[in-house]
Order: structure tokens, then C-alpha cells, then sequence
């Protein structure tokens, strides 16, 4: 009984969690700071900074760097949930992005911290 109990609450979490996402477009970005959204888009390409502090792997979002209009951040630990490197799998494709919206030098970014957060479009 508790087993189904607490299968049931993790349902209702998720639900909630899904719910509280709203798609929106690239353009909109800027309006949603301290949201969490889903946006689909083009991924362009993107680079693995493994000698940098913090090794992260950046995604350039809507159009190549650096106009790229949203950059997707996929710290280490993140990077490890992935099958494959995302700087290559993602180039060149559409995917959809959840995560939070925040500023980073004035620019939108998302920190991904699992790969379920990418849906190949």
C-alpha cells in the first residue's frame, strides 16, 4: 500500500512539474527570466570547454556564436548523463529545451542537468 501510495504521489509531482513549463518562442526569452519553459529551437553548435573552470559544455540555441540567442549550459555531472557528447549529437538539429531561464552578461541561458531535459525535436 505505500508502495502504491508513494508511486502515485511521484505521478502527481511530475504532473505539477510538467504543468508549471510553458512553451514558449525564442524571442520571448528575455520576457521569462526566473521561469522555467520549454523552447524549441535549432541547435547550431556548440563546444566542450574541458580546460575551463568548471568544465561546461555550451549549446548556441536560434543561430550560430555569438548570436546565438540562447546558450544551453550542461555542467560536468550533467555531461555524464549523456550517451553521447552533446556538443556533437545536437549540432544541427532541432530539439526542445526545459529548464529555467536566467541571465548570464545579459544573455538567456538554461543549465541542463540531465539530459531528459533535451527532446529531440
Amino acid at each position: 500500500m505505500k508502495k502504491q501510495l508513494l508511486v502515485l504521489a511521484a505521478f502527481f509531482l511530475f504532473a505539477t512539474i510538467c504543468q508549471a513549463q510553458q512553451e514558449i518562442k525564442m524571442e520571448d526569452l528575455s520576457k521569462h527570466v526566473g521561469d522555467s519553459v520549454t523552447v524549441c529551437t535549432k541547435i547550431y553548435g556548440g563546444i566542450f570547454l574541458d580546460r575551463s573552470k568548471g568544465t561546461p559544455t555550451l549549446l548556441n540555441a536560434g543561430a550560430s556564436y555569438p548570436n546565438s540567442p540562447l546558450t544551453i549550459v550542461i555542467g560536468p555531472e550533467a555531461r555524464k548523463t549523456f550517451k553521447e557528447a552533446p556538443e556533437v549529437f545536437y549540432k544541427e538539429k532541432n530539439v526542445c529545451i526545459s529548464g529555467k531561464v536566467i541571465l548570464y552578461k545579459e544573455k538567456p541561458e538554461i543549465v541542463v542537468y540531465d539530459e531528459n531535459q533535451i527532446i529531440l525535436k
